[in-house]
């Protein structure tokens, strides 16, 4: 079922023993992640830290922690029904008679309720600080990491030194949960991102968007037009939301139009108090409204301890100057601690693994399934499955990937088999170990990397790799024979399944 706010989800997950209360007092710096870490490494509850230290706000993390809650978030038991409801409407069934088209109707009818409903009044906006009175450090926002926001270590490109000395004192705290919300200011178009965003002062935070974020590029264009932008941090609303704002859709794909998908119904909007123009749900939690001035200097942000298991650099930024500060009566502060894996936006990761999987399958039919795998990071790995059916058909599926979306930024790709399991990780590091001549079956190409990947040569590019762990075929290059993998018979391994009480040996596992 959707859930139309946080609260409501919250209360389902202490109803189904998913969520433990803290009711000791707990530090906003460090110490709620690093509580938080072991819990979600450990698939621990959610998390609700009801006295933060120097706040009136009670914290909840690790929201999203497991799969469960993740599915419970998306209204569905497991990711591959809503991937089957993305697969019905990417590839719909033509009705062929009246009575198909009669059932056609509900499908129909859902379709045309999904885009978003602006109405004039919020319970995110039942209490309004505006301009002097607007103060985001009231917000129990947290520290994650020993070195985050210190410019005086070595987490700093080197260009950006020179602004250290000028920006705001910091303690490192980040909202790192909050739905950025923008509009293109030439086609009006919404964008939903999640960005994290530093809390310097009362009315002026850090706004970390990539180059390639629909963000920055709605930036550039105030940039052009020398407009000020108009921007909203919404921080809970509908349960969908968070996994909606990180999904990686096509930029003319609105984010608030699949969250509609998503939550069976459209998400009501309602028009911020100082920034008109922007829309944000009515239901969140907190929004914190403000403007980007393009003519300004931009702020050194960071570093900031990443998905990657690293600190990202600290590096120049928008100022974004708020310009007020909306909440519900007796909210929660939504966040989330990001590090090593696995932390709960691994879980928001495997959704749209799975969801987008049809999706990705239209784009690149040759693919059977995928596996974007932990220790990757999401965008360092990738494990492809095909049915091969010519020569070097894995370096066409690679080149595939490296132009589809985001995918583009893979910075490894390992293709096997059909009968390899990507998701048995042991089983496709196995292939590549046998099946691979290094100099005959690895291809090097230069292009675009995530900006996060500390290891490429330059900023946002480098090298990829593609690695063709399939069964070689005549075409692709000087083979010798190719001998059988070892498989038991079927005949075998099912008298032997029959007979195991017969044995007297305990059932492996």
């Amino acid at each position: 079922m959707p859930f139309p706010d946080l609260q409501t989800f919250v209360a389902e997950l202490e109803k189904r023993g998913w969520l433990t209360r803290i009711k000791a007092e707990v530090d906003p710096l460090l110490e709620i992640a690093e509580i938080t870490d072991r819990v979600t490494k450990a698939g621990g509850p959610a998390l609700l830290f009801e006295r933060v230290r120097g706040h009136a706000y009670p914290v909840l993390i690790n929201t999203f922690g497991t799969k469960e809650r993740m599915c419970l978030a998306l209204g569905v038991n497991d990711f591959q029904e809503l991937a089957d409801e993305v697969q019905t409407l990417i590839k719909p069934e033509i009705p062929t008679t009246l009575l198909d088209k009669i059932k056609k109707l509900p499908q129909l009818a859902r379709l045309g309720s999904l885009p978003p409903k602006v109405v004039k009044r919020g319970m995110c906006q039942e209490v309004v600080h505006r301009d002097r009175d607007a103060d985001v450090t009231t917000l129990p926002a947290i520290k994650c990491w020993p070195q985050d926001g210190d410019v005086t270590g070595p987490n700093v490109y080197a260009h950006a030194r020179p602004h250290a000395e000028t920006r705001p004192p910091t303690e490192g705290r980040y909202i790192t949960l909050g739905g950025i919300y923008t509009i293109d200011p030439e086609t009006q178009d919404r964008n939903v991102g999640m960005y994290r965003v530093q809390v310097f002062e009362p009315r002026l935070c850090g706004m970390h968007w990539h180059m390639h974020h629909d963000g920055a590029r709605h930036f550039r264009k105030y940039q052009r037009r020398k407009e000020r932008m108009p921007v909203a941090v919404a921080l809970g609303g509908p349960a969908i939301m968070p996994y909606a704002a990180t999904c990686p859709l096509p930029p003319d794909l609105s984010e608030l139009l699949f969250a509609g998908f998503l939550n069976r119904g459209a998400i009501e909007l309602v028009p911020c108090v100082t920034q008109p123009a922007i829309h944000v749900p009515t239901t969140a939690e907190f929004v914190i409204e403000g403007y980007i001035d393009p003519d300004e200097e931009p702020l050194l942000e960071g570093p900031f301890g990443d998905h990657t298991g690293f600190y990202s650099m600290a590096d120049l930024f928008p100022r974004l100057h708020v310009t007020a500060v909306t909440h519900r009566r007796n909210p929660l502060y939504p966040t989330t601690i990001v590090g090593k894996p696995p932390q709960e936006d691994f879980w928001l990761g495997k959704a749209t693994e799975r969801i987008f999987l049809p999706l990705l399958r239209v784009i690149i039919p040759d693919i059977i399934d995928y596996n974007l795998p932990r220790f990757g990071c999401f965008h360092n790995c990738a494990f492809v499955k095909i049915r091969k059916e010519y020569p070097l058909q894995a370096r066409r599926v690679m080149s595939a990937i490296w132009g589809a979306g985001q995918m583009a930024f893979t910075k490894i790709i390992v293709v096997v088999d059909e009968h390899v399991d990507v998701q048995d990780e042991e089983q496709v590091w196995f292939q590549v170990c046998a099946n691979i001549d290094p100099k005959r079956d690895i291809m090097l190409v230069d292009g675009p990397l995530d900006i996060l990947d500390h290891a490429s040569r330059g900023l946002g590019v480098g090298s990829k790799m593609g690695i063709d762990a399939t069964r070689k075929i005549p075409g692709e290059g000087e083979i010798r024979d190719w001998p059988d993998e070892i498989e038991m018979s079927t005949e075998m391994r099912a008298q032997v399944t029959r007979r195991w009480h017969e044995y007297g040996i305990p059932i492996p596992g």
